[in-house]
């Protein structure tokens, strides 16, 4: 069991929580230990992809966090909320309903590099504090501006005339808040929003087509058919290309020596022997050195 697990997390569910889930369904189905780790958190209020990495897969999800990532989200205008979603108290409000086509037009700003503040709920430390717990005990809570990318922009869903709200499509790199997003965007057209949906559709390579409900996940767990659902350990490195390695090179990698004369271009690779994943390797001039080892045979 050395892959991925996609959850199509459900709305209230945290991170964490999907994470014990999986672990449970691995000892409903009698599979033993294996280690167990998200790529990438999800709010507990946003639904959609949550990576799951099992055994040496866990190995990859800190480059799950790195990844980019597309969401949906709703912005309702009218209401800014001190969480900036659904959840928080209204904190300001404006009779201001944009148009479409001002909408339209407002959207070449937030795409591309852009700075952003982010949200004071958000588990972002302040002096060694989350800043949600700083906010929820009702101190004020400052962040720094932050760059991000936002790669592209549309409007998924709008009606006509004035708006109460819209339905964007974001793809965005590592670090962006949506909810500061909705917020900018809403105050940029001279009113005020926050997001009354969000769900993640696609997660670095993964998408929705491949992810799985909860109950789907116990379903499988209690009838020892994990593996239908488990995407292979290369399935998160779809993104890099992969070269193959002759035994003697293999034995190398595995004991942490680099590779020379290696006919591969720079960046980093997928080491494979007869398939087997050996190694995420940095290859510089063809010179190839260890990222990430995998103990597979």
């Amino acid at each position: 069991m050395h892959g991925w697990i996609l959850l199509d997390k459900p709305l209230g569910l945290g991170s964490t929580q999907g994470v014990s889930a999986v672990k449970r369904a691995l000892r409903d189905g009698g599979y033993g230990r294996f280690k167990v780790g998200h790529g990438g958190t999800l709010d507990p209020l946003a639904t959609g992809v949550l990576p799951i990495a099992l055994g040496e897969a866990t190995k990859l999800a800190g480059r799950m966090l790195d990844s980019d990532k597309v969401y949906d989200f709703t912005i309702r205008f009218g209401e800014q909320t001190d969480t900036l979603d659904r959840e928080g108290a209204v904190i300001a409000e404006s009779d201001v309903r944009p148009a479409r086509a001002a909408l339209e037009a407002v959207l070449a700003r937030f795409t591309g590099p852009i700075a952003q503040v982010p949200p004071a709920y958000s588990a972002l430390k302040v002096d060694g504090q989350r800043a949600y717990d700083l906010a929820r005990a009702g101190e004020e809570v400052v962040l720094k501006s932050r760059d991000v990318t936002i790669h592209a922009l549309t409007i998924a869903a709008a009606g006509d005339g004035a708006l109460e709200e819209a339905t964007l499509t974001a793809h965005v790199s590592k670090g962006t808040y949506i909810r500061s997003l909705a917020r900018d965007i809403a105050l940029a057209l001279g009113s005020v929003g926050h997001v009354t949906m969000l769900r993640r559709v696609k997660a670095g390579p993964f998408g929705l087509d491949a992810a799985i409900s909860l109950d789907k996940l116990a379903e499988l767990g209690k009838g020892h058919a994990l593996a239908q659902a488990l995407l292979p350990l290369r399935a998160g490195l779809d993104d890099i290309p992969a070269f193959s390695l002759t035994p003697d090179q293999a034995g190398r990698l595995r004991q942490g020596q680099q590779l020379v004369g290696i006919a591969a271009d720079d960046g980093q690779a997928f080491a494979t022997l007869d398939a087997v994943p050996v190694a995420l390797v940095e290859v510089q001039h063809g010179v190839a050195r260890v990222v990430r080892g995998f103990n597979l045979e």
